[in-house]
């Protein structure tokens, strides 16, 4: 069965994609937590990091990243990966949330 976010890559359900490119898809988060929060994902449904092959779309998730900010005019951002639900993971499908556009404490929580 596909994730909710295949379905939001076809097009079956809404989503505000922001940025796509061969291999990722970023969308808008619905509960962001900071004025940038976006969704990262390969276009490949690879459960969590855990499941992550040596090769495949996950490698070009710092590309993509790294092709937002410069896009967004964005010098600091925070990359994250959940996984499994302990970590917070909602959905099984691997994503990188990227945060940005206010000062980010440390440690995140």
């Amino acid at each position: 069965m596909p994730t909710l976010f295949t379905k939001i890559m076809r097009g079956d359900i809404p989503g505000d994609i922001v940025y796509q490119d061969r291999y990722c898809v970023a969308i808008k988060d619905i509960a962001p937590q900071a004025p940038v929060h976006l969704l990262i994902i390969p276009r490949t449904e690879i459960s969590g990091v855990s499941a992550v092959e040596k090769t495949g779309d996950h490698q070009y998730l710092l590309n993509a990243a790294r092709n937002i900010a410069e896009e967004m005019g964005i010098e600091g951002y925070r990359l994250v990966i959940n996984q499994g639900e302990a970590a917070g993971q909602t959905v099984p499908h691997l994503h990188m949330h990227f945060l940005a556009g206010r000062d980010l404490s440390w440690p995140p929580g």
